[in-house]
């Protein structure tokens, strides 16, 4: 049976990186005493699937992961037993089923949403707020992107599916950015905020950025007519 467990990362856990993730869920789900499946052959190993890879130093209330396990009680359950298990920073949110032939986390992803904020001292002096719509207006952003080995002409409008400035949670005003995020045209927040910033005349500042992944997606409908939904409503409780 395989199931899609959705978590958040907050606090110091957000400095700790992709494969030491990995290896924390892989403890954590043997001290969660969670019935999960192994792989065969001469190594075996946790039967398991994590989606796109969040940066170092972002938070993220919409991580997912997915497993494969050979017995299960309840969603409820088996979140409480998870959530026993985590250190502050780390909070399971929600544990769903999948069909049997259902995308593994890491193949379903289409899109990720975004807060930006900027740490105190550190805003920008020109209207932020209202040139963001000017900046998404635009027919197309035209940016530079590097890679290890080159650099890339791209045009960065068609990856931005939606970029708006409001009210944040705290009271305070936030950025909030809808991206793609699927493996063949990943675009992370920041290299959006750097564009911004050369469109406006100013350099973003090292470590201005507070950045929050909201959630992840997936398309439930078509290339044609996309329908983004986030990857846990694929599933469902149990």
């Amino acid at each position: 049976m395989k199931l899609r467990i959705k978590f958040a990362k907050s606090g110091a856990m957000r400095f700790v990186g992709h494969l030491d993730i990995m290896r924390y869920f892989q403890k954590a789900i043997r001290r969660a005493e969670i019935d999960i499946a192994f792989s065969e052959g001469f190594s075996p190993h946790q039967i398991m699937s994590f989606a796109a890879p969040l940066g170092v130093g972002l938070e993220s209330r919409g991580e997912y992961f997915d497993v494969e396990v050979r017995s299960y009680t309840t969603s409820d359950e088996m979140k409480e037993r998870l959530n026993r298990v985590m250190v502050p920073g780390m909070e399971v949110l929600s544990v769903t089923m999948l069909e049997e032939h259902a995308k593994n986390a890491m193949a379903s992803v289409a899109a990720a949403s975004y807060s930006v904020r900027f740490r105190e001292g550190y805003e920008p002096e020109f209207d932020w707020v209202g040139r963001s719509a000017v900046f998404y207006a635009q027919s197309s952003i035209p940016v530079t992107k590097k890679t290890k080995k080159s650099e890339v002409q791209l045009d960065l409008k068609p990856a931005i599916y939606s970029m708006e400035a409001r009210e944040g949670e705290d009271g305070s005003p936030a950025l909030y950015l809808l991206v793609d995020a699927s493996s063949s045209g990943n675009i992370k927040p920041s290299l959006v905020m750097e564009t911004f910033f050369k469109e406006n005349g100013a350099e973003l500042p090292e470590f201005s950025l507070m950045i929050t992944r909201v959630d992840t997606f997936t398309n439930a409908g078509t290339e044609d007519e996309p329908r983004l939904v986030p990857l846990d409503a694929v599933g469902k409780l149990f």
